[in-house]
Order: C-alpha cells, then sequence, then structure tokens
C-alpha cells in the first residue's frame, strides 16, 4: 500500500481498464486512488432515467471487481457538487496529481473547467486525455481553421486525417494502490424498491461491464458485421452492433472498435469481399456519426436546446398532451409506431430504423415539439446519450443544415412495408394486431369489416383509429410552415431595421413549458453548471461559456421548446437514425442508430461518403505527432459569421433540401455570440 503523493483517477463515462489514457498515466506516475461521483442532480434536467441508471449499477460493479483484481478498488461518493467532493478526495489521500478523460456535453465541459481550476489552485496537477474519440473536436477543421458543419464533410476529413486514431492501450498488468483509508465509500442507490421488478428483466438480454462489452466488440466483428449491409433494414432482429450503452458509458473503446473493423475491411478487401467491405464502412459511418454528436455538442453547446438554424426557432409547436400521451403509450393508429413505443417501454431499447420511424411521426405528423420527445428518449433509453440524441433529434427536425427536409412526411404505413414487411415486429408488440392478414398488419383502418371481425380487431376500441390523417397532417406542416417562414421574415426585417437584436434575442413570446406529463411512473429530478482556458494536446479543450451562461440559455428559450429545465426527466436517446433518401442517406442511415442505438453500425463507404477518401492509414509522420502532442491548443471561440456564411453556401449534397432552397436567407446557424456571456 503506497502513502501519499498517489494519483487520484476519476472515473465518469469510461468504466474500463482497458485503452483508459487516465487510469494508464496515472499508474506510471506510482500510487493510484479511483473515484466514482454520483451527482445526478448536477444534470439538470438530464437526470438519468430508470434502465441507464440499472446499466451504470452494474458497470461499476463491474469495473470495482477489475480494479479489485489489478490491486486497487473503486471508491465510490455521492455528492450535489463533483468538484467539491473531488477536492475532499485529493485531500484525503493527499494525492499530487489528478487524471480524468474528456468529456464534451456542455455540462461536463465548464465541471471539468471548474475542476481543473479549484484543484491547480490548491497545488494538485491536473490533466485530462481523450479516451471516447477517434480525433479531438478542434483537431478535425477545415483548410480555413473552421469547424465543419455538415457530416458529410466531417467525416471525410476524419478518414483522411495524415496520422492514425492512436491504438488502444492495453490494461495494465497491476496497481499500486494509493491509500484511500481515509476516504471511505458512499453506498450509491441507483434503483428503488419499485424498480427492481423490471430492472430485473434487463439483465436477460444484457451484460453490463467493459469485459462484456469487449466480448460485444468481437462477436459483433467477427459475425454480424460481415452481413451488416444485408441485414441492417430488419427491425425485427439483432441486426445491428448492440454497442451503443456500452459506448455510452465508456465500457468498450471507439478506438479499439475502429481498429478492428479496419483489420476486418483490409481482409475483406484482399479477398474481394465487397458486400463485407460495405458493411464495414457503413459500420465505420456510424462511429462517425457518433464522433459528429460530440463535436457539434463542442462546437455548438445549445444544441441539446435550441435548432442550429435559427428559423426554427419560429415554428408553431402543437402543444397537445393527449398527441405526446398516445405517442409515448404507443396509442396513435399507426402499427409500426405503436409497436415501436412499446418495444421502448418495455425493453428500453429501439432498432435505429424504428427510431426515425418513431422520432420523425413525432416532429412531422403530431408537430410536438421535438425537445420532448427527445427528453422522453433519454428517460426510457438503454443507452440515452446527450450528445448523440440532440444531434439525431436535430436532423430529424431539419434543424441541421444537413439534416433532413422539415416539409417531407414519412407514411408510416409505407415504412412499415420497408422495415417490417411480414409483419412480425408490430405482432410481436402489438397482440392486438397479431391475426391480421400481412396485407393489412400496417394500415387496418383500411382493412374490409370482415377481416378485421375475423382477427378480433374493433377499430377505435381495442385498437385505435389513426389520431392525426397524413394528408391531414401534410396540409397542417405546409400551414405551420409558412407561418414560421413569416414570423421568420418579420424578425429579420426587424433586425435590418435596428429594433431587433438578432434572430432568437427578443422575438421569441413566452417559453414553451415542458410538459408535466412527462413523468409517467417514475421519478426524476434536476441540477446546474460552471466554466473555460488553454491547453495542450491531453488538454481538454473548453468553448467560451460559464455557468451564467448556461443559466442564461435555460432562461431564454428557443422557441424549440426549449424548457424543460424544471422537468423531471432528461431527454436524449442516442439513436435516430436518419432516414433513407438519396443523399440523406448519409446521416440517415445510421444516425441514431449508429449514435444510439445500435451505436457503431453504418459507415460512410456503402452509404457514400462523397468524399474520395484517403486511408486513415496513411502515414503519421513523426513531426506532425509531435506538434499534436507538444503544441498549445487555442480556446474554442466561434467566429462571428463564418458558420452563417458556411451554412448558407455549402453543398455537400445532404443539405440540397427544396424547402431550404426556398429560403436560403435562414439557412444559417444560430450566432451563439450574441448570447449574453461573462467570460
Amino acid at each position: 500500500m503506497s502513502g501519499g503523493g498517489c494519483s487520484v483517477v476519476w472515473f465518469r463515462r469510461d468504466l474500463r481498464v482497458e485503452d483508459n489514457p487516465a487510469l494508464a498515466a496515472a499508474v506510471r506516475a506510482g500510487g493510484v486512488v479511483c473515484v466514482f461521483i454520483w451527482a445526478p442532480d448536477e444534470e439538470g434536467p438530464y437526470y438519468p432515467g430508470r434502465v441507464s441508471r440499472w446499466w451504470l449499477k452494474h458497470s461499476l460493479a463491474h469495473l470495482d471487481s477489475s480494479l479489485k483484481s489489478l490491486g486497487a478498488s473503486l471508491i465510490t461518493k455521492r455528492s450535489t457538487d463533483s468538484v467539491s467532493s473531488l477536492l475532499e478526495v485529493v485531500v484525503s489521500t493527499g494525492a499530487t496529481q489528478l487524471f480524468f478523460n474528456h468529456l464534451y456535453d456542455p455540462i461536463s465541459l465548464v465541471r471539468d473547467h471548474r475542476a481543473k481550476e479549484v484543484l491547480t489552485a490548491q497545488g494538485i496537477a491536473v490533466r485530462s486525455f481523450n479516451a471516447d474519440l477517434l480525433y479531438e473536436p478542434w483537431d478535425v477543421i477545415d483548410v480555413h481553421g473552421r469547424p465543419f458543419t455538415t457530416f458529410d464533410a466531417f467525416w471525410g476529413r476524419c478518414l483522411s486525417m495524415p496520422y492514425d486514431p492512436d491504438a488502444p492501450l492495453l490494461p495494465p498488468k497491476r496497481i499500486i494502490s494509493g491509500d484511500a483509508s481515509r476516504s471511505p465509500s458512499d453506498t450509491l442507490v441507483f434503483e428503488d424498491e419499485s424498480e427492481k421488478g423490471s430492472n430485473a428483466l434487463l439483465a436477460r438480454a444484457w451484460s453490463p461491464g467493459w469485459s462484456n462489452a469487449d466480448k460485444a466488440l468481437t462477436t459483433f466483428i467477427n459475425g454480424p458485421l460481415l452481413d451488416y449491409s444485408n441485414n441492417r433494414r430488419k427491425a425485427d432482429g439483432a441486426t445491428t452492433s448492440l454497442l451503443s450503452p456500452h459506448l455510452h458509458f465508456g465500457e468498450v473503446s471507439v478506438r479499439k472498435a475502429f481498429h478492428l473493423a479496419r483489420m476486418k475491411q483490409v481482409v475483406w478487401a484482399n479477398e474481394g469481399n465487397k458486400a463485407g467491405e460495405e458493411s464495414v464502412n457503413l459500420f465505420l459511418k456510424s462511429i462517425g456519426l457518433r464522433e459528429y454528436s460530440r463535436y457539434i455538442s463542442f462546437n455548438h453547446p445549445y444544441s441539446h436546446e435550441r435548432p442550429l438554424l435559427g428559423h426554427l426557432k419560429f415554428f408553431p409547436w402543437v402543444l397537445d398532451q393527449n398527441y405526446f400521451k398516445a405517442w409515448r403509450q404507443g396509442r396513435t393508429g399507426y402499427p409500426l409506431v405503436d409497436a415501436g413505443m412499446r418495444e421502448l417501454w418495455a425493453t428500453g431499447w429501439l432498432h435505429d430504423r424504428i427510431r426515425v420511424v418513431v422520432s420523425s411521426f413525432f416532429v412531422k405528423v403530431l408537430q410536438l415539439p421535438w425537445r420532448w420527445g427527445m427528453k422522453y428518449f433519454w428517460d426510457t433509453l438503454l443507452d440515452a446519450d446527450l450528445e448523440s440524441d440532440a444531434l439525431g433529434w436535430q436532423y430529424i427536425s431539419g434543424t441541421l443544415p444537413d439534416g433532413r427536409e422539415f416539409d417531407r412526411i414519412d407514411n408510416p404505413q409505407f415504412e412499415g412495408y420497408k422495415f417490417d414487411p411480414n409483419g412480425e415486429y408490430v405482432r410481436k408488440w402489438l397482440p392486438e394486431l397479431a391475426r391480421l392478414p400481412t396485407e393489412w398488419i400496417h394500415h387496418p383502418w383500411n382493412a374490409p369489416e370482415s377481416v378485421l371481425q375475423a382477427a378480433g380487431i374493433e377499430l377505435g376500441s381495442n385498437y385505435p383509429l389513426p389520431i392525426v390523417g397524413i394528408d391531414a397532417a401534410k396540409t397542417r406542416l405546409q400551414e405551420a410552415l409558412s407561418e414560421m417562414w413569416q414570423h421568420e421574415a418579420a424578425s429579420r426585417a426587424a433586425v435590418e431595421n435596428g429594433t431587433e437584436e438578432g434572430l432568437g434575442d427578443s422575438s421569441e413570446s413566452v417559453p414553451i413549458a415542458f410538459s408535466q406529463d412527462i413523468q409517467m411512473e417514475e421519478n426524476n429530478e434536476p441540477a446546474r453548471n460552471n466554466p473555460p482556458g488553454t491547453r495542450k494536446y491531453e488538454d481538454q479543450m473548453v468553448p467560451s461559456i460559464t455557468t451564467s451562461l448556461v443559466r442564461a440559455e435555460e432562461e431564454e428559450t428557443s422557441l424549440e421548446l426549449q424548457n424543460l429545465t424544471e422537468e423531471t426527466r432528461a431527454e436524449v436517446p442516442t439513436d435516430l437514425i436518419v432516414n433513407q433518401e438519396p443523399r440523406r442517406d448519409i446521416l440517415n442511415q445510421g444516425f441514431f442508430q449508429t449514435i444510439h442505438n445500435n451505436a457503431l453500425p453504418q459507415s460512410n463507404a456503402a452509404i457514400g461518403l462523397q468524399h474520395a477518401v484517403e486511408d486513415s492509414t496513411a502515414e503519421s509522420s513523426s513531426s506532425t505527432r509531435r506538434e499534436r502532442d507538444g503544441g498549445v491548443v487555442p480556446v474554442w471561440s466561434p467566429s462571428s459569421s463564418s458558420y452563417s456564411e458556411q451554412f448558407g453556401s455549402e453543398d455537400n449534397g445532404i443539405g440540397t433540401s427544396s424547402y431550404l432552397q426556398r429560403h436560403p436567407q435562414s439557412h444559417q446557424i444560430m450566432n451563439w455570440r450574441r448570447l449574453s456571456q461573462t467570460g
């Protein structure tokens, strides 16, 4: 047992001992004290949902067991202020160094910066590392040194970087434990008695923990990956990697997944196996979408609260609690949507294709505020992930420059025959429709009365009629878009006349209060945030946001239903795959899935990133590596004009939406610099 002078490793969403840079650095430095701080109140409306907390409970137990086998153990603390608890652990153990791995959501960015400030002021050396991404967000920039504004361009750059992502690190052979005797663990409670029954069912399908994640990755790479390009559309089977919950909690290394997939790609390319190559490209693209979610969150810290394209703040959302409840309960009258929502409630999981179907229906047909849907996903998904879910819902809502056209509505009936052609998925989750012939399974309202009677179905009684007709929804959507453009034009005119500061500043009326009905049968809680600086390669970049800025954002409101602040459960699904349109396919095919639900399946080659991408195995020159490792990275700061210009002029094929072409002046990102800041 080592005495003072040890290092503290602060675990968060990096719950593994393999390829964990912070842990590896601490082991090299000497004695190690490992700590996990449970401070869910800091997460604001994003208090973890029931299934997410179940996963975390088991993942931490698994990590503690692994650390003990190496000579250390995991200290757990319950806190309302992570930084204060961290300082207490450092002081009580006599540690002189703190190591942790980067996170990129806005709450973590300000918290991590505050941790560095507070501990450094106490004479503690603090170092942070990249353990979550292939490349840090500030390393992936265009020729002008600016962030990319479309996924296509971003992922093309990632795949053509002059150096490969770092190779994954092996787990330590043993850990010399620091003296943690004066810092006892708190008992963490992640579930109450009412939740245990439902949670017990989760263990039948999922095995949290880093070594289980490693097995899941290996199983996928050596099995389903080969046929992924052919099977990915099947909604009623395990046709994706199922890695996204493991990825969210950092149980599996993205770098390891990337390198293993690339090795398979080389083998299949040599064998002339085109289907295998395409499958790897699709899988890598799903990794790319997850990367992009962090990239967007870092460069646009309010993307989980506000639309990135300014005009969407003027969209007249329908604040209908009955619609919202019918969607949640799987009682919309559209079988594929209802089956998906019932599966989500029962299992905490949805195939990425179904995520897109239910989220698109939510936004386009029901026209409910996208943040309501995002928050419900956050509360119910095993792989709930703020960055991925925000990206997915923004894509579906048409609020990204390369997102889906807002005026496009996908008919759930046709989506049903595309993703569930035999109706098996619907029959599994909607037993009341089990006897309906496949011909009518996705549109029972058209079935002859005799067919319905034979199947035991009475529409409006044991299965609902559609709550909104698709044709009526299309008409209503066009009217809403016209109203949005009128308000946007009026706001722009006001800006030009000098009577308003800018889009999103003073034109908003009363903020949309978050639905009180979201609370379902579980509970939740609220939270807060903090500030930014300059650093070296292993240091976390921090956008210029501060505690007050984060709060300002909560108060301001984006017409997108900004305020869920008081709401109990938070948002983010992590999945939402996006859809299937010629080029939109890029985001479509793996958006949510990639990001969440299948965590990694879809990549770029097959779906086709349009760039001729150079092999990322290109040489990594020593000079480039030295520059990265030792160079100082400038503090992030958005250009006051570059984003609008880029969004307005960049044509990557995905963003060639007719609806945006009709209104090019609005195809621009919100100007975050207009927000009040104190630092």
